[in-house]
């Protein structure tokens, strides 16, 4: 009996995951991005552990301490102290938790409620499309802050209003992504196929059209995490999204302002972790759209 020979990468055929994360692998970007993401999601699960003090806590007779590896330092509080004596690293940590969890609701939020219009916009066409993409049009209108800041204005200042604003500034690119994609989709043969088959237009859009979709929702998924930890960030800079004593990193940057010649730490610290966080989602994002789009692998 003839020995069947195994597929192999020999005659091109490969498990596509370990295709993907080989290809993946050699955007170093896109490791360190990766890498970057890793560690602040690691500091916001273990933040209980890892956190030396409570981020409330305040300790006596240590206000605005400087870091313990400058001068007049204490070891006690590694990054140092805040205006009123509240231990820098314990509220960094926390944060880390806050802000991974807000770019986790507004990345959920957005994507949800984007795939579902910009399905309906592809597939269905005429007047559907017409009426989402004219609503599209208007929300791309004003500067995504701008209207974040709105949004809140109506609903009031708080984390959670903060969240539906930022959701609601990223669902026109979600909208525009996945239409674009639907509308490629819905003229090819396995959709007619469908058709004739007596699928319903529900069960082809997210049976059929929506998993053709995915290469680039996934990476609009990965950099909507670093636009909605950016803008919560500046929505609770300005006072309008999670409120004091939160320790979010946009208000720990609003209440250094007055410190930002004498203290600097108070204001670099914060604003390092933001950067790195976006950084992070920026490039794990680039390297995802060059990984899954054939045209670039080369």
């Amino acid at each position: 009996m003839e020995k069947v020979t195994p597929l192999t990468k020999d005659n091109h055929f490969e498990n596509p995951l370990k295709e993907f994360w080989d290809t993946f692998c050699k955007n170093k970007g896109a490791l360190m991005g990766l890498g970057i993401i890793v560690f602040f999601v690691a500091i916001a699960l273990l933040a209980s552990y890892i956190a030396p003090f409570s981020p409330s806590e305040l300790q006596e007779n240590a206000l605005r301490l400087p870091p313990a590896f400058l001068e007049g330092g204490d070891s006690r509080y590694f990054f140092g102290t805040d205006d009123v004596g509240r231990d820098l690293l314990s509220r960094l940590i926390y944060g880390a938790r806050i802000s991974m969890g807000v770019g986790f609701m507004v990345v959920i939020l957005s994507a949800s409620v984007g795939t579902v219009l910009g399905l309906l916009a592809g597939y269905l066409g005429g007047k559907v499309d017409w009426l989402i993409m004219r609503l599209v049009d208007i929300l791309m209108a004003f500067p995504s802050i701008l209207l974040a800041i709105v949004v809140v204005s109506v609903m009031g200042p708080g984390l959670m209003n903060a969240i539906v604003a930022v959701a609601v500034v990223a669902c026109p690119t979600f909208i525009r992504i996945v239409r674009a994609s639907a509308m490629g989709e819905r003229k090819k043969q396995y959709v007619m196929a469908s058709k004739t088959f007596g699928a319903s237009p529900v069960r082809i859009m997210f049976s059929e059209i929506l998993p053709n979709c995915m290469a680039p929702l996934i990476v609009q998924i990965s950099l909507g995490f670093s636009d909605g930890i950016l803008n919560s960030a500046a929505l609770g800079f300005l006072g309008l999204g999670a409120q004091a004593p939160t320790p979010e990193w946009g208000i720990m940057l609003a209440d250094a302002r007055a410190y930002i010649s004498s203290d600097p730490w108070l204001v670099t610290l914060p604003g390092l972790c933001i950067l790195l966080v976006v950084l992070g989602f920026n490039l794990f994002g680039d390297g995802l759209r060059d990984t899954l789009d054939p045209r670039l692998k080369k």
